[in-house]
């Protein structure tokens, strides 16, 4: 086939995606975990590909998530017609699979309509793997598919994937036996298993069972599909025993052939670093600190009201429902109606801030609101009413009574744990809170260890000094301790949070007097 050709019926099987992705919602293929590859990059994976084989050697192609076949018209596009020996492939949706096999019925392709987690390898495997496997959350597995999972992948590879794992990960390890011995495969997935819990099996697979050759991380800021809230990875293997001081190559932005940068990193250093994400930014596997940010504080999540449209008003919805003011409790606003990064009160202890907001916190029983409260007890039924009623929702049901908050008090630090990286800003921003506002769920709360409160009380420089500390944070050395999505989107959880280093913190601390005896008995205790 000429060049032309080439192009042609790429633009066709294009044509094909668009019109079989437009008979789908996007619930749908988020769903099943549907993201095509766009052509360009494509091309550049399998070139890469090919360059990893030796010289000339035939090409059997395998690709067990194939879709309309983006992999194999990159194949046919970058490599010599002849070369290529076989091609295989599976696709488990028909919406997928059936016109794909009519596309390319001509071509030397055999796609097989069914289900790769359930096949079984036959013949010789292939020396080029090349997959964008189905980004399926697991939650959207049930516990009979993620046991059969479980079980199978154990059995291709030798290693039990975490539960909590999305599809993705079994794909890797099933295509374990599909691979020829000294076989290139490459893994097109979201970056999150390099800094997550779930994906400990997975690094382990590509550290003990097969050698990794180089992780690409692409630019979040460049998302690779447009419908897909992820950032990704190219994961390179060969089907081979890692040999002794071997190193592995990660690579940030540009392209695989020209990253942004690059850097060797010793798989042995790997096995006990927890976050991949670090590489190759970082130039080396951090030291331990002594003392964590969790030995401090109590790090948590801001609490979920259930329906924040319910529960949250401002002053004037609260007097024209006449509801009784002493069942709220401040609460701060989103992130973006704070201008500065301490919050001043009043004498009564409501934040001084141009959006004040109040949570309805009773744990009062529905009878005594009637008695006391009748025009609360009168809007709390509207709550019960309705085929989507407030008292249904999940969060809501499993209270006692349902319209109960969780126990979360106003915090004296909080911490923006979801942002974007921007040219000179900073994705989290940590608050010195001096109200006695609570936060809801997109911040997270920083609550001092008992020792922390009552070294406070003698000194309130106590908190300012941590909060400053905090503010103070080299915001990559945060970014390496949380994870990243598509579009740039950086989150840090709450144990992140606490997993990071405070020897500076408490060395500061140490220096506020009179209080440095006190917490000098708390740095002996910790060593």
């Amino acid at each position: 086939m000429t060049t032309t050709d080439i192009n042609a019926l790429e633009a066709k099987r294009l044509a094909l995606q668009a019109q079989i992705d437009g008979r789908k919602t996007g619930e749908d293929r988020n769903r099943m975990g549907q993201f095509a590859t766009p052509t360009a990059l494509a091309r550049e994976i399998v070139a890469h590909g090919i360059r990893l084989l030796p010289i000339d050697q035939p090409i059997s192609f395998f690709d067990p998530g194939i879709g309309t076949g983006s992999f194999y018209s990159a194949l046919r596009a970058v490599a010599p017609v002849e070369r290529i020996e076989r091609a295989e492939g599976f696709e488990i949706d028909p919406h997928y699979g059936t016109p794909a096999k009519a596309l390319w019925q001509d071509m030397p392709l055999v796609i097989h309509a069914a289900d790769f987690t359930k096949a079984a390898p036959e013949g010789q495997g292939a020396n080029l793997l090349i997959c964008n496997p189905p980004y399926v959350r697991h939650h959207h597995l049930n516990g009979a598919q993620k046991s059969a999972l479980q079980k199978r992948t154990e059995q291709a590879c030798g290693l039990k994937i975490s539960g909590l794992s999305g599809l993705y990960c079994y794909f890797m390890g099933l295509s374990h036996p599909f691979m020829a011995e000294g076989g290139i495969a490459a893994w097109l997935i979201p970056s999150e298993f390099m800094s997550v819990n779930y994906g400990q099996m997975l690094k382990r697979y590509l550290l003990e069972k097969v050698t990794l050759l180089q992780i690409h991380r692409y630019d979040p800021t460049d998302v690779q599909f447009d419908d897909a809230l992820v950032s990704s990875a190219v994961v390179w293997i060969k089907n081979t025993p890692p040999p002794a001081d071997h190193a592995v190559t990660f690579s940030y932005g540009g392209t695989l052939a020209k990253p942004a940068l690059s850097r060797e990193v010793a798989a042995i250093d790997l096995a006990d670093e927890s976050k991949w994400t670090r590489y190759p930014q970082a130039t080396k596997a951090p030291q331990r600190a002594q003392i964590l940010l969790g030995d401090l504080f109590d790090i948590k999540r801001g609490l979920a009201t259930g329906d924040n449209k319910f529960f949250i008003m401002d002053r004037a919805q609260i007097d024209e429902r006449g509801l009784p003011m002493k069942c709220f409790t401040p609460v701060l606003p989103g992130s973006r109606y704070l201008p500065r990064d301490e919050i001043k009160a009043d004498e009564d202890g409501f934040p001084l801030i141009d959006k004040q907001l109040f949570l309805l916190n009773t744990r009062l029983p529905e009878d005594e609101i009637e008695q006391r409260f009748p025009a609360l007890a009168a809007y709390l039924k509207t709550g019960e009413k309705g085929e989507n009623a407030v008292a249904d929702r999940y969060l809501c049901r499993s209270r006692k009574p349902w319209y109960a908050q969780e126990k979360r008090p106003a915090a004296p630090i909080i911490c923006t744990y979801m942002g974007r990286s921007r040219a000179g800003g900073k994705p989290f921003r940590f608050i010195l809170n001096q109200s006695d506002a609570t936060a809801c769920n997109t911040y997270l709360l920083l609550y001092p260890k008992p020792f922390l409160v009552h070294a406070s009380k003698q000194s309130p420089a106590i908190m300012r000094t941590a909060w400053e500390f905090l503010n103070e944070i080299d915001p990559d050395k945060l970014l390496e301790h949380g994870r990243v999505y598509g579009g740039g989107l950086h989150k840090l959880e709450p144990k992140e949070l606490r997993s990071f280093p405070a020897d500076d913190l408490l060395a500061r601390l140490l220096q506020i007097k009179p209080l440095s005896q006190q917490l000098g008995l708390f740095e002996k205790d910790i060593a």
